[in-house]
């Protein structure tokens, strides 16, 4: 496991004091992070490295995962196609179950939840344990991670009722914030530079994952890394890539994702993608299992290109992922990737299969636009998407609600 000065030659020695100092007033503070899986996505990547960062500061942090039937997966999948804007009939049955649920994993964790000090509740699959945790002592903030900007109307007008209890919430991007009664703080996602899915590499590894998928590594490859869901659009991506492939006939398309414990569409959606890509021989669909981490790291440094065609997104991780690698991005004009791809710059922001297709084709031509991208993409993450800014302003936070009564808390 990594220590946090190991990360002090990638962020700064100043980074490093900066974080140990706002932790000062925070030693001995108990804090739980909860959200609804320990494997599958970036919010458990997040918090896989973020906890064992806050206990080294000397915070007793633990991370929590609630359990679920089937069927309530299928009831908080519905919520999340919901909160990012697309009609959901949610039936009281489902309701009954999302309600019953956070209530048993409210009991069963209600010794840690009472005597926390501050809670992160992750996402709406947990969201209703406060309600069900009446004799809690500590500070609650709801941290979303999902674009909020037009919910569809219904289902988060049942959702917020449990939202406004809260002492305070945490979304990616002001755009995605909604109107409740209490303290709103932005918070950007993360990723760290140090795990095994961003670490350098050897060209001998890089080499061996291209042998192992049976990737030309002569010809250009272009590489979406992703759950297999419908707002990533991998439909999209692989018409996209049969437009540009008229122009440059030995291109590649990977398509590297696997799926969560809390998201039951999965196996829909990726026989939809086989089924498009119609045993295309240049079409990888590689569905890898949670820890492939060195894996989709050697992919992504193989990659000519990174794609991220998403419709919506809460951040795109991925999008962050490709950029430190110093390659070329073209993401969905959406969400987070917006914050990330600074159109021209970073990367290029687009909207339909036939843009993609065109930006493909302008970056295959220009070798040097896409050198100069990757070259800003990557100074771009370090300054502003790297764990240890994402764990400063968690601790900034937990200062503000833990001491913001005082006139002067001293670091």
């Amino acid at each position: 496991m990594k220590s946090i000065d190991d990360y002090a030659p990638v962020a700064g020695e100043d980074v490093i004091d900066h974080l140990r100092q706002i932790s000062a007033p925070l030693k001995g503070l108990k804090v739980v992070h909860v959200n609804s899986t320990k494997v599958g996505g970036g919010v458990a990547e997040i918090l896989d490295r973020i906890v064992p960062l806050m206990q080294e500061l000397g915070i007793d942090t633990r991370w929590e995962v609630i359990k679920g039937e089937e069927t309530f997966y299928e009831c908080t999948k519905s919520f999340h196609n919901a909160l990012q804007g697309q009609f959901a009939s949610v039936s009281d049955s489902l309701l009954k179950t999302y309600e019953r649920t956070n209530q048993e994993n409210a009991e069963a964790l209600r010794p840690v939840l009472e005597e926390a000090d501050v809670v992160f509740i992750h996402d709406p699959q947990p969201l209703q344990l406060l309600k069900s945790t009446p004799n809690r002592r500590g500070k609650w903030l709801w941290r979303c991670h999902i674009d909020l900007s037009h919910p569809y109307r219904p289902i988060w007008k049942y959702l917020r009722e449990f939202a406004r209890g809260y002492d305070a919430s945490i979304f990616s991007l002001a755009d995605f914030a909604q109107p409740l009664p209490h303290t709103q703080y932005l918070v950007p996602p993360s990723i760290d530079p140090l795990s095994d899915k961003n670490i350098e590499l050897t060209p001998r590894m890089i080499r061996e994952t291209q042998d192992q998928f049976y990737i030309d590594p002569e010809r250009p490859m272009i590489l979406q890394v992703s759950r297999f869901d419908r707002f990533k659009d991998p439909v999209g991506v692989i018409r996209a890539y049969r437009l540009a492939k008229r122009f440059s006939p030995g291109l590649q398309l990977v398509l590297a994702g696997g799926g969560a414990s809390d998201d039951p569409e999965g196996n829909i959606v990726l026989n939809e993608v086989r089924e498009e890509a119609n045993d295309d021989p240049d079409i990888r669909i590689l569905l890898l299992p949670s820890d492939a981490h060195r894996s989709i790291n050697a992919l992504q440094r193989a990659a000519t290109f990174i794609i991220q065609k998403s419709i919506k997104e809460g951040f795109g991780l991925t999008v962050t992922e490709g950029l430190w690698k110093g390659k070329p991005v073209i993401g969905g004009d959406t969400g987070g990737i917006r914050l990330q791809i600074i159109d021209h710059h970073t990367g290029f922001l687009v909207s339909t299969p036939e843009g993609a297709a065109l930006r493909i084709r302008y970056l295959m031509r220009q070798p040097g636009k896409a050198q100069e991208m990757a070259i800003k993409g990557k100074e771009f993450v370090r300054q502003n998407f790297l764990i240890t800014r994402h764990l400063r302003e968690y601790l900034s936070i937990m200062v503000a609600i833990i001491h913001g009564h005082e006139d002067r808390v001293e670091f």
